[in-house]
Order: C-alpha cells, then sequence, then structure tokens
C-alpha cells in the first residue's frame, strides 16, 4: 500500500511574503533533489487579510530574479489543517506562538517549527523578518534566510520521505 505524501505548510502573516517565498523555493529543491512526488508543500497566513490574492509584487521579483516560480493565491491558515500536516513551519516566534496556541492538541503543537531552526548559520537569530514595509533589499535578504532554512530543512525531510519510501 502506498504512503501519502508527507505534507508541510509554510506559514507567515498574510501569506504573501514570506511563506509563499518558501514555498516555492522548497518546492525546487524537492523537485531537483527528486523528492517532489514524495512531499506536498503549501504556504498561508496566520491572518485573513490578503486572501485569494497574489504574492506581493517585490516577492515576485526576487523569486524571479532566482530562477523560482511565482505562481500563489493566498490564504488563512486553519486549525483542521493540523490533522493532515507532518509538519508547520513558521517564519517568525509571533507566527511560531499563534500557530502552537491554535493547535487542537499537543502532538499538533509538536508540528510547529520555526524555518531558521533548520539553518545551522541562524545562531539565535530565530526570525525571518517581514520585509513588507521595505524595500526590494529587504526581500532579498528574506530570500537568502528562506533558502539557507530550506537547505537544512530539506535535509531532514528527504531522511524521514525515505525512510518511509523503504
Amino acid at each position: 500500500m502506498p504512503h501519502r505524501a508527507y505534507r508541510l505548510c509554510f506559514v507567515c502573516t498574510g501569506n504573501i511574503c514570506r511563506s509563499p517565498m518558501a514555498e516555492q523555493v522548497f518546492r525546487t529543491m524537492l523537485a531537483e533533489a527528486g523528492l517532489d512526488p514524495l512531499v506536498s508543500v503549501d504556504s498561508a497566513g496566520t491572518d485573513g487579510w490578503h486572501e485569494g490574492d497574489a504574492a506581493d509584487p517585490r516577492t515576485v521579483a526576487v523569486l524571479t530574479g532566482a530562477g523560482y516560480g511565482t505562481e500563489h493565491s493566498a490564504r488563512q491558515f486553519h486549525a483542521s489543517w493540523f490533522a493532515e500536516l507532518d509538519l508547520v513551519i513558521a517564519l517568525d516566534s509571533g507566527h511560531l506562538r499563534k500557530l502552537r496556541a491554535l493547535a487542537p492538541t499537543p502532538e499538533d503543537a509538536a508540528k510547529v517549527r520555526l524555518l531558521r531552526s533548520y539553518d545551522p548559520c541562524a545562531g539565535t537569530d530565530s526570525d525571518v523578518p517581514d520585509p513588507y514595509y521595505g524595500g526590494i533589499g529587504g526581500f532579498e535578504t528574506c530570500l537568502k534566510m528562506v533558502v539557507a532554512g530550506c537547505e537544512g530543512l530539506l535535509a531532514e525531510v528527504s531522511g524521514t520521505v525515505e525512510g518511509r519510501a523503504a
């Protein structure tokens, strides 16, 4: 009997800057590693202000410039999703707290992790800062942090899904 895909969701505030960036970067990394059939990736926001919107134009510009996809429609994260997810990746400590408080069970709360916790170079700097109120430079910095975190996340997820497939 085939195993269901490993499912993870990146979460930021409005789902138009950081989490869609992380979703696109991680999708690309999974495809390059040949793991995309084994892992389902999505993103959402803790708040629903931008539901249905495309990613912020600056996110799109930075992703396009780095060769990543940009297809996106913002949506809000719902507590009911925990049941279907293996991992919920928060982009900053505020999201981490909000998501853990939203989790229906302690097991669900344990599924929530910070993206930068997968970056050994992050040290105690655990947040990917929100670039929304700044210029394009903030989005470029955000992309660098997202890529570094996703590289570490890929190593963990690949070990998990390859173990499942064995």
